[in-house]
């Protein structure tokens, strides 16, 4: 027993300084003691636990620490990344150790195969968790090759010193080893996470000890940015074992492990537990998972939703900010992890909500300068919806009307500065000094009532249109903003559009009969939610509203773009965001299609009619021509 004690103190003292941090008096190898009857997964004949992986004299090439365990002679698959700044030794060298613990745990050599005992037979198996494998990609990274390269989100003291912030969290001669996070001698030192980690890990603390949020270099972004106060920093909801994500019982206690796992992670590119959106889905979709429970956003793209990557349209952090022939949409394109917030009051338009705190945008000024953290909420949309080319219009959200524009799916055409009229996303309404007779003071909620309205100010999101059926904003349960919506183009409510399936200018389908609904629940309920339909129907815009919608079944879509009219559209004048759909409106005997608002008239052809300058239509079929009031019909 003496010889062993003395044998036991040399293990300690060979070890070095990491092994010695934590004086321990009692055996606290847990599942490491491999000795009969210690309730391990594996076990052998030895009764002396130590000498399974030590012996005192002529161990595995006199490596220290008098290693007795053969030694895997694998090379390893390791982790990369598009931001990788350091990569790992496809073999870890020698008397590394990582060497000694992926002598067990890479699988390729048995564990009880000793050098000095040969191979002792052992019973039971090692936990699959616990055999990494040779593909070590989901792994961390570890026996980097040196020197170890500077990068934002790390401590400095990590290159300028080779030491961590914290001096339970060893560096290795310089580098990082399994034993920088794992001491294999002490299993419990984090109560809770059993993993012989080298302190108690919880609220995230293992990896803050390398990884720091609130590093600043000039003209770099740090990924971490926004981590102190952020809801995944702070959140106290519980968490069920059966979410597997992470050991802790709260969001908050989880940190980091909520999303990423040191080993054997699902979606290996920054070791997502899960690839992508994915990895949101264990507390974002409802269930248990999650006490209280958070929105489930997830049931929202079980509707016409944003489209997750599919095929090679993959998300990844370095891709560039404005997504050219790039077209995917993952939560991480709308909203930062390491920073987001939880919204608990809505703030006025534009300013982005904290939701979507730290994510970046293009500057809607030239449409291609990135900003690192948005500001205003529209910023963030147009990375895909703005002058990013290889943008295709999708069947999945329905009928998309025509407009006579060079890109007819940049927004900025009619958003921007040189849009002719527009909703007041980008600027600020009443510019034109046209009356809005029809513009209520208050938005109305998803019930046609106020209670859940915003009042209505100078500008709007491109959420109050395109989010969420069911949105908490305006009276919902669900999530807000544009996850999925069961109306055409995400839209809070329907907007139906009319089409000529013959072409241009010949008879409509009309869907509307009888007479629409002009309120919240009707077919234009989008507009609705800010314009008194009634009073439009009253004609104290345009005396010709009534007749094209109720008898002819002509929506709003037809005459009015409801982003706005750009510099390139038919409509010369921009007023009153009339920009006709042009697959709907054909030429009148060739001449420009136009609309004239001093004489409220139009020219062009439209189910089958003839509309002429003069303020006159003509009936295609009977050929005679017919004096209206302006704008009117017959």
């Amino acid at each position: 027993m003496k010889a062993l004690s003395r044998f036991a103190w040399l293990l300690v003292f060979v070890a070095g300084a990491p092994m010695a941090l934590c004086q321990y008096t009692a055996d606290v190898l847990g599942s490491h003691n491999l000795s009969p009857g210690s309730g391990s997964a594996i076990s052998g004949p030895l009764n002396t636990p130590c000498t399974y992986c030590h012996v005192p004299h002529s161990g595995n090439g006199n490596l220290a620490p008098l290693w007795n365990q053969k030694l895997s002679t694998s090379s390893y698959a390791t982790y990369t990344s598009s931001t990788a700044q350091n990569t790992d030794n496809a073999k870890p060298p020698l008397g590394s150790e990582s060497a000694f613990c992926l002598a067990c745990h890479d699988g390729t050599v048995a564990a009880g195969d000793t050098v000095l005992f040969g191979k002792v037979a052992m019973t039971g198996s090692m936990y699959t968790q616990d055999n990494f494998g040779t593909q070590l990609q989901g792994s961390h990274p570890f026996s980097l090759a040196m020197p170890i390269k500077d990068s934002i989100d790390l401590v400095a003291s990590i290159h300028q010193n080779g030491t961590t912030a914290d001096p339970k969290v060893p560096m290795i001669l310089g580098n990082i080893e399994c034993s920088s996070c794992h001491n294999p001698h002490v299993q419990k030192t984090d109560p809770i996470s059993l993993n012989f980690l080298v302190r108690d890990s919880s609220s995230g603390t293992l990896c803050l000890a390398c990884h720091d949020p609130s590093r600043t270099i000039t003209g770099q972004v740090n990924p971490l940015s926004g981590w102190a106060g952020s809801i995944h920093q702070t959140a106290a909801n519980r968490v069920s074992t059966q979410a597997s994500v992470g050991p802790y019982p709260t969001v908050a206690t989880n940190s980091c492990s909520s999303c990423h796992a040191m080993h054997n992670a699902g979606g290996q590119v920054r070791l997502l537990r899960a690839t992508n959106e994915q990895d949101c889905i264990a507390c974002h979709s409802g269930g248990g998972n999650v006490s209280p429970v958070a929105p489930d956003v997830f049931s929202e793209f079980k509707k016409k939703a944003h489209p997750f990557p599919a095929g090679q349209n993959t998300h990844d952090t370095a891709e560039k900010m404005l997504l050219n022939s790039n077209r995917h949409s993952t939560c991480v394109d709308c909203h930062d992890a390491h920073a987001a917030q939880q919204v608990n009051s809505f703030n006025v338009p534009p300013v982005i909500r904290v939701s979507q705190t730290s994510i970046a945008g293009i500057r809607a000024t030239d449409g291609t300068t990135v900003l690192t953290s948005a500001v205003n909420q529209y910023e963030n949309c147009l990375r895909c919806h703005g002058t990013s080319s290889g943008k295709q219009g999708n069947p999945l959200y329905g009928y998309l009307p025509a407009r006579a524009a060079a890109d007819p799916l940049n927004v900025l055409n009619y958003f921007g500065a040189t849009a002719k009229s527009t909703h007041p996303v980008m600027r600020a309404r009443g510019t034109s000094g046209a009356p809005q007779p029809s513009l209520l003071p208050t938005m109305l909620d998803l019930e046609g009532g106020t209670t859940h309205g915003r009042s209505m100010g100078t500008q709007i999101f491109c959420t109050d249109c395109h989010n969420s059926d069911d949105n908490r904003e305006f009276g919902g349960t669900g999530p807000n903003g544009p996850h999925g919506s069961q109306n055409w183009h995400i839209l809070e409510h329907q907007y139906q559009s009319s089409q000529a399936p013959a072409g241009p200018g010949t008879t409509i389908t009309v869907n509307l009969l009888p007479l629409p609904d002009v309120t919240i629940n009707g077919p234009y309920g989008m507009c609705a939610k800010c314009h008194d339909l009634n009073i439009v129907m009253q004609a104290m815009s345009w005396s010709g509203h009534q007749n094209h919608v109720y008898t002819d079944g002509v929506s709003c879509s037809v005459c009015h773009n409801a982003h706005g009219v750009g510099s390139t559209a038919a409509n010369p004048t921009g007023d009153r965001m009339i920009d006709f759909d042009v697959s709907v409106v054909g030429s009148n005997n060739g001449l420009a299609i136009s609309y004239n608002r001093a004489a409220n008239t139009c020219t062009l052809m439209c189910h089958n009619v003839a509309h002429n300058a003069d303020g006159t239509v003509t009936g295609a079929v009977q050929g005679t021509a017919k004096k209206v009031h302006r704008g009117g019909r017959p």
